[in-house]
């Protein structure tokens, strides 16, 4: 019998031995969903993968637009994701898990042009998220040929550029929340323009702006590390700016793993993605940099403990207080955990 690639049967058969156990990390990017990609991904699906063998001490949720309410206002209906996740963190505090401590929720901040209804949004937010609302993310992915990706995006057209989404970035800043966005790396160029023109807005990049490799970006994946390596120095002179290093494991970024009969293991993960974080530390420096697993997107790919594996070998060469910061101290100080 074939094994279905992405599948628990599938991620076992490759095991490696934990690279320092002991290593306090905090995962601050996972989610958590029902019947997305064809399969769920609980509670339980977490806990397993987040005590496979490395000392995750704390995590952070980011939305995935799942649990919503479905009726009601439809701009308050995002907050059904952020009560049900704070409900599952305070079950798992209670069964002595490792905690989810910080929640970055949904919010449409285009209604920064009503700003009555965004600072509606974002306080039902707060006051059901058990104290553990952190930031927002709206991101803004979006690409010319969607059929060709597994995970599309839903942003209209440059939606970075909009007055009104400028607007609520501003409003996030005032009410103290982060901003968390992903989109594909032919838009690095639009999100530098926008956090030059929102400065006061803490803004966290996920998955290293993802470099594409699937569609018409198959057989392109030199002449796009060029362009994405020249975005990420205009980046990096954005100070408001922070990178999650991770998400380079997902389907779309095309390195196939995701097709093979056998996953990955950690060294040819550091073998195909070493050159994006050396680039990406040594103009962001290690200051504003820290890693994340994106599970269970990454899932379909690598397993949890391989995952983590890799990324301790991509850094093993830092010294333990620049690990601490990438693993741990970074992501506790932005998200306030």
């Amino acid at each position: 019998m074939t094994i279905k690639p992405g599948s628990n049967e599938w991620r076992s058969l490759h095991t490696e031995e934990i690279i320092d156990p002991t290593q306090p990390i905090i995962d601050p990017h996972h989610h958590l969903w029902l019947d997305t990609f064809g399969f769920d991904y609980t509670a339980d699906d977490f806990w397993a993968d987040i005590h496979s063998g490395h000392n995750i001490q704390k995590t952070v949720f980011v939305e995935t637009r799942a649990f919503y309410l479905q009726d009601g206002p439809e701009h308050l209906r995002c907050t059904g994701e952020t009560s049900t996740v704070a409900k599952i963190a305070t079950d798992e505090k209670i069964a002595n898990r490792a905690q989810i401590a910080g929640i970055v929720a949904h919010a449409d901040l285009r209604l920064g042009a009503q700003a009555e209804l965004l600072l509606e949004t974002l306080q039902a937010h707060s006051d059901c998220s058990a104290g553990l609302l952190r930031g927002i993310r709206h991101s803004g992915a979006r690409d010319p040929r969607p059929e060709d990706l597994m995970i599309t995006g839903r942003a209209p057209a440059y939606l970075y550029g909009r007055e009104d989404f400028r607007a609520g970035l501003r409003i996030l800043a005032e009410q103290n929340l982060t901003y968390d966005t992903w989109h594909f790396h032919h838009q690095n160029e639009d999100f530098i323009e926008l956090a030059q023109a929102v400065p006061e807005t803490t803004m966290i990049l996920d998955h290293l702006g993802t470099p594409l490799g699937v569609g018409i970006y198959a057989g392109r994946r030199d002449e796009i590390f060029q362009q994405w390596k020249q975005d990420i120095v205009h980046l990096a002179k954005c100070p408001n700016v922070y990178l999650k290093l991770g998400g380079l494991a997902m389907p779309d970024n095309g390195f196939g793993w995701d097709n093979r009969a056998t996953p990955p293991s950690s060294d040819e993960i550091v073998q195909a993605h070493q050159r994006y974080y050396d680039h990406a530390l040594t103009h962001f420096g290690v200051e504003r940099c820290f890693f994340e697993s994106n599970f269970p997107v990454d899932r379909m790919s690598v397993s949890y403990s391989v995952l983590w594996n890799a990324f301790k070998k991509i850094v093993a060469h830092c010294s333990a207080s620049e690990k601490h910061a990438l693993f741990y101290a970074n992501a506790e100080r932005l998200y306030r955990l």
